[in-house]
Protein backbone atom coordinates (compact mmCIF):
# COMPACT_ATOMS: atom_id res chain seq x y z
CA UNK A 1 0.00 0.00 0.00
CA UNK A 2 1.23 3.34 -1.22
CA UNK A 3 1.41 6.04 1.57
CA UNK A 4 2.64 9.57 1.63
CA UNK A 5 5.93 10.93 2.75
CA UNK A 6 6.16 13.90 4.99
CA UNK A 7 8.73 16.42 6.25
CA UNK A 8 8.87 14.48 9.17
CA UNK A 9 10.63 11.54 7.55
CA UNK A 10 13.12 13.74 6.32
CA UNK A 11 14.72 14.14 9.61
CA UNK A 12 18.25 12.23 10.34
CA UNK A 13 21.16 11.76 12.55
CA UNK A 14 23.04 11.50 9.15
CA UNK A 15 25.28 14.94 10.21
CA UNK A 16 26.68 14.39 6.19
CA UNK A 17 22.97 16.31 4.95
CA UNK A 18 23.45 19.14 3.41
CA UNK A 19 20.98 20.86 5.39
CA UNK A 20 20.75 21.20 9.62
CA UNK A 21 17.95 22.08 12.36
CA UNK A 22 18.86 23.21 15.40
CA UNK A 23 16.26 23.84 17.79
CA UNK A 24 16.65 26.92 20.14
CA UNK A 25 13.99 26.89 23.01
CA UNK A 26 15.05 30.22 24.32
CA UNK A 27 11.87 31.54 26.45
CA UNK A 28 13.02 34.42 28.76
CA UNK A 29 14.11 37.57 28.46
CA UNK A 30 10.87 38.22 26.08
CA UNK A 31 8.88 41.83 26.08
CA UNK A 32 6.11 40.09 26.47
CA UNK A 33 6.40 37.40 28.71
CA UNK A 34 5.53 33.70 27.11
CA UNK A 35 6.16 30.40 26.07
CA UNK A 36 8.23 30.62 22.81
CA UNK A 37 10.50 27.65 24.33
CA UNK A 38 8.16 25.03 23.44
CA UNK A 39 8.73 26.29 19.38
CA UNK A 40 10.79 23.74 18.47
CA UNK A 41 9.05 20.57 20.17
CA UNK A 42 5.62 22.12 18.08
CA UNK A 43 7.61 22.16 15.13
CA UNK A 44 8.67 18.62 15.12
CA UNK A 45 4.83 17.79 16.37
CA UNK A 46 3.32 19.59 13.28
CA UNK A 47 5.68 18.39 10.20
CA UNK A 48 4.26 14.99 10.02
CA UNK A 49 1.10 16.43 8.82
CA UNK A 50 2.83 18.24 5.67
CA UNK A 51 3.75 16.13 2.50
CA UNK A 52 7.20 16.27 0.88
CA UNK A 53 4.63 17.07 -2.29
CA UNK A 54 4.34 20.59 -3.65
CA UNK A 55 1.63 20.12 -6.71
CA UNK A 56 1.84 23.30 -7.54
CA UNK A 57 5.18 23.08 -8.72
CA UNK A 58 5.40 19.32 -9.41
CA UNK A 59 8.40 19.80 -6.70
CA UNK A 60 9.33 16.17 -4.72
CA UNK A 61 11.17 16.97 -1.29
CA UNK A 62 11.34 13.23 -0.64
CA UNK A 63 15.15 12.68 -1.68
CA UNK A 64 15.96 15.78 0.92
CA UNK A 65 17.55 15.11 3.94
CA UNK A 66 18.34 17.35 7.20
CA UNK A 67 20.33 16.86 10.01
CA UNK A 68 18.49 16.98 13.25
CA UNK A 69 20.83 18.36 15.94
CA UNK A 70 18.66 18.20 18.55
CA UNK A 71 17.00 20.82 20.88
CA UNK A 72 20.02 22.95 23.37
CA UNK A 73 18.87 23.13 26.89
CA UNK A 74 18.95 26.67 27.41
CA UNK A 75 16.76 25.97 30.83
CA UNK A 76 15.89 29.56 32.19
CA UNK A 77 19.14 31.27 30.87
CA UNK A 78 18.72 34.95 30.16
CA UNK A 79 19.51 35.96 26.61
CA UNK A 80 22.73 37.46 27.35
CA UNK A 81 24.10 34.46 29.52
CA UNK A 82 22.68 31.93 26.44
CA UNK A 83 24.37 33.95 23.52
CA UNK A 84 27.80 31.72 24.24
CA UNK A 85 26.13 28.69 24.45
CA UNK A 86 24.03 29.30 21.51
CA UNK A 87 26.71 30.80 19.03
CA UNK A 88 29.34 27.92 20.21
CA UNK A 89 27.02 25.41 19.30
CA UNK A 90 25.74 26.48 16.01
CA UNK A 91 29.27 27.65 14.34
CA UNK A 92 30.48 24.43 13.64
CA UNK A 93 26.27 23.18 12.24
CA UNK A 94 26.54 25.97 9.88
CA UNK A 95 30.44 25.07 8.63
CA UNK A 96 29.37 22.26 7.97
CA UNK A 97 26.00 22.54 6.40
CA UNK A 98 24.84 24.42 3.54
CA UNK A 99 22.00 25.97 5.16
CA UNK A 100 21.30 25.87 8.73
CA UNK A 101 17.86 25.63 10.06
CA UNK A 102 17.50 27.37 13.94
CA UNK A 103 13.96 27.29 15.27
CA UNK A 104 13.38 29.41 18.36
CA UNK A 105 12.47 30.39 20.93
CA UNK A 106 12.53 34.24 21.06
CA UNK A 107 13.91 36.52 18.54
CA UNK A 108 17.46 36.96 21.11
CA UNK A 109 18.29 33.86 19.04
CA UNK A 110 18.81 36.09 16.22
CA UNK A 111 22.27 37.88 17.15
CA UNK A 112 24.01 34.73 18.24
CA UNK A 113 22.77 32.82 15.44
CA UNK A 114 24.45 35.93 12.92
CA UNK A 115 27.45 35.40 14.84
CA UNK A 116 27.83 31.83 14.04
CA UNK A 117 28.10 32.69 10.51
CA UNK A 118 31.09 35.30 10.85
CA UNK A 119 31.87 36.53 14.68
CA UNK A 120 33.73 39.17 13.20
CA UNK A 121 30.45 40.34 11.52
CA UNK A 122 32.27 42.40 8.37
CA UNK A 123 31.07 39.70 6.10
CA UNK A 124 27.76 39.15 6.94
CA UNK A 125 24.19 40.10 6.05
CA UNK A 126 20.63 40.12 7.80
CA UNK A 127 17.91 40.07 6.46
CA UNK A 128 14.91 40.48 8.80
CA UNK A 129 10.94 39.40 8.29
CA UNK A 130 9.54 41.22 11.25
CA UNK A 131 6.78 43.95 12.11
CA UNK A 132 9.02 45.20 14.57
CA UNK A 133 12.66 46.62 14.38
CA UNK A 134 13.70 45.07 17.51
CA UNK A 135 16.06 48.52 18.06
CA UNK A 136 14.59 48.64 21.60
CA UNK A 137 17.39 50.20 23.59
CA UNK A 138 20.30 47.55 25.02
CA UNK A 139 21.09 49.72 28.37
CA UNK A 140 18.32 48.03 30.09
CA UNK A 141 19.52 44.27 28.94
CA UNK A 142 19.39 42.36 26.13
CA UNK A 143 15.74 41.14 25.21
CA UNK A 144 14.22 39.78 22.09
CA UNK A 145 13.14 43.68 21.65
CA UNK A 146 16.81 44.36 20.61
CA UNK A 147 19.10 42.15 18.98
CA UNK A 148 19.25 44.01 15.62
CA UNK A 149 20.33 46.93 18.45
CA UNK A 150 23.02 44.47 19.80
CA UNK A 151 24.34 43.36 16.48
CA UNK A 152 24.83 47.23 15.62
CA UNK A 153 26.06 47.97 19.15
CA UNK A 154 28.78 44.80 18.40
CA UNK A 155 30.21 46.57 15.26
CA UNK A 156 27.38 45.25 12.40
CA UNK A 157 27.42 48.30 9.98
CA UNK A 158 23.73 49.40 9.42
CA UNK A 159 24.49 48.69 5.85
CA UNK A 160 24.42 45.04 6.16
CA UNK A 161 20.87 44.96 7.38
CA UNK A 162 17.76 44.71 5.66
CA UNK A 163 14.02 44.96 7.45
CA UNK A 164 11.19 44.00 5.44
CA UNK A 165 7.46 43.91 6.73
CA UNK A 166 7.43 46.52 9.69
CA UNK A 167 3.93 48.08 10.47
CA UNK A 168 2.55 50.62 11.64
CA UNK A 169 1.52 51.69 15.47
CA UNK A 170 4.05 48.83 16.58
CA UNK A 171 7.08 50.89 16.58
CA UNK A 172 8.86 53.77 18.12
CA UNK A 173 9.64 57.19 16.16
CA UNK A 174 13.40 56.17 17.47
CA UNK A 175 13.62 53.49 16.35
CA UNK A 176 12.89 54.38 12.76
CA UNK A 177 15.24 57.24 13.38
CA UNK A 178 18.06 54.91 14.36
CA UNK A 179 17.44 52.51 11.18
CA UNK A 180 17.76 55.84 8.95
CA UNK A 181 21.03 56.93 10.11
CA UNK A 182 22.84 53.44 10.51
CA UNK A 183 21.65 52.82 7.22
CA UNK A 184 19.58 49.48 7.34
CA UNK A 185 17.51 49.37 4.59
CA UNK A 186 13.39 49.68 6.08
CA UNK A 187 10.59 48.29 3.85
CA UNK A 188 7.40 48.69 5.43
CA UNK A 189 4.19 46.17 4.68
CA UNK A 190 2.84 49.65 2.71
CA UNK A 191 5.56 48.76 0.02
CA UNK A 192 5.24 45.26 -0.04
CA UNK A 193 1.78 45.85 -0.37
CA UNK A 194 2.37 48.65 -3.55
CA UNK A 195 5.42 47.14 -5.03
CA UNK A 196 4.82 43.55 -4.18
CA UNK A 197 6.01 41.23 -1.51
CA UNK A 198 8.74 39.34 -3.84
CA UNK A 199 9.98 42.46 -5.35
CA UNK A 200 11.09 43.71 -2.27
CA UNK A 201 12.21 41.06 -0.95
CA UNK A 202 14.50 40.37 -4.41
CA UNK A 203 15.92 43.84 -3.93
CA UNK A 204 16.56 43.31 -0.32
CA UNK A 205 18.70 40.05 -0.87
CA UNK A 206 20.63 42.23 -4.10
CA UNK A 207 21.38 44.67 -2.38
CA UNK A 208 22.93 42.66 0.88
CA UNK A 209 24.57 40.08 -1.92
CA UNK A 210 26.60 43.54 -3.02
CA UNK A 211 27.77 43.88 -0.03
CA UNK A 212 28.11 40.41 2.20
CA UNK A 213 29.31 36.77 1.59
CA UNK A 214 27.00 35.26 3.56
CA UNK A 215 23.18 35.81 4.98
CA UNK A 216 21.78 35.12 7.74
CA UNK A 217 17.37 35.62 8.00
CA UNK A 218 15.66 35.78 10.46
CA UNK A 219 12.10 35.19 10.16
CA UNK A 220 9.76 36.55 12.79
CA UNK A 221 6.55 34.63 12.22
CA UNK A 222 4.85 37.88 14.07
CA UNK A 223 5.12 39.14 10.65
CA UNK A 224 2.56 37.60 9.41
CA UNK A 225 -1.13 39.19 9.95
CA UNK A 226 -3.00 38.16 13.43
CA UNK A 227 -6.03 37.23 11.86
CA UNK A 228 -3.54 34.27 10.31
CA UNK A 229 -1.47 33.46 12.96
CA UNK A 230 -2.40 33.65 16.59
CA UNK A 231 0.35 32.02 18.24
CA UNK A 232 2.39 35.36 18.31
CA UNK A 233 2.22 38.11 20.97
CA UNK A 234 3.59 40.63 18.53
CA UNK A 235 1.83 40.11 15.68
CA UNK A 236 -0.95 42.82 14.69
CA UNK A 237 -3.53 42.96 12.37
CA UNK A 238 -2.31 44.59 8.89
CA UNK A 239 0.44 42.32 8.58
CA UNK A 240 1.84 39.81 5.64
CA UNK A 241 -0.65 37.48 4.13
CA UNK A 242 0.74 33.77 4.88
CA UNK A 243 1.01 32.60 1.09
CA UNK A 244 3.36 36.04 0.92
CA UNK A 245 5.59 34.92 3.62
CA UNK A 246 5.41 31.31 2.52
CA UNK A 247 6.32 32.49 -0.91
CA UNK A 248 9.23 35.36 0.81
CA UNK A 249 10.53 32.23 2.42
CA UNK A 250 11.24 30.22 -0.97
CA UNK A 251 12.69 32.86 -2.62
CA UNK A 252 14.61 33.46 0.07
CA UNK A 253 16.08 30.41 0.75
CA UNK A 254 16.52 29.89 -2.98
CA UNK A 255 19.71 32.28 -2.80
CA UNK A 256 22.96 29.99 -2.26
CA UNK A 257 24.43 33.53 -0.06
CA UNK A 258 21.53 32.74 2.57
CA UNK A 259 23.17 30.26 5.01
CA UNK A 260 21.14 30.07 8.16
CA UNK A 261 17.71 31.00 8.96
CA UNK A 262 15.60 31.49 11.89
CA UNK A 263 12.22 31.73 13.21
CA UNK A 264 11.75 32.92 16.26
CA UNK A 265 8.29 34.18 18.57
CA UNK A 266 5.99 31.24 18.14
CA UNK A 267 4.31 30.98 21.31
CA UNK A 268 2.17 27.66 20.84
CA UNK A 269 -0.35 27.92 24.29
CA UNK A 270 -1.62 31.41 22.36
CA UNK A 271 -2.36 28.95 19.12
CA UNK A 272 -5.45 28.08 17.81
CA UNK A 273 -6.59 25.09 16.08
CA UNK A 274 -3.15 24.76 15.22
CA UNK A 275 -3.05 27.72 12.84
CA UNK A 276 0.51 28.45 13.60
CA UNK A 277 2.21 25.25 14.46
CA UNK A 278 0.57 24.16 10.83
CA UNK A 279 2.02 27.64 9.33
CA UNK A 280 5.62 26.73 11.20
CA UNK A 281 5.47 23.57 9.86
CA UNK A 282 4.45 24.85 5.81
CA UNK A 283 7.76 27.37 6.49
CA UNK A 284 9.98 24.52 7.22
CA UNK A 285 8.91 22.98 3.79
CA UNK A 286 9.08 25.95 2.25
CA UNK A 287 12.66 26.48 3.28
CA UNK A 288 13.42 22.92 1.65
CA UNK A 289 11.91 23.69 -1.12
CA UNK A 290 13.71 27.31 -2.00
CA UNK A 291 17.05 25.40 -1.12
CA UNK A 292 15.78 22.61 -3.67
CA UNK A 293 16.02 25.01 -6.03
CA UNK A 294 20.01 26.39 -6.04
Amino acid sequence: MKSWTSIADLLTDDQSAKLALLGLPLGTGSVTPGRCDLGPAALRMALPRISTYDLETETELAGLKVYDAGDLDLGTLLPADAFTPIKDIATPICAAHELTIMMGGNNAITRPGVHALDGSLQSVGLLTLDAHFDLRDTSGGISNGNPVQALLDDGMAGNQIAQVGLVPFANAKYMHETAKQAGISVYTMKDCRQRGTLDVIAEALATLSTRCDVIFVDFDIDVIDRAQLPGAPGARPGGMANHDFFAATRLITANPKVRAVDLTEFDPPLDVANISALTAARWFAEVLAGFAAR
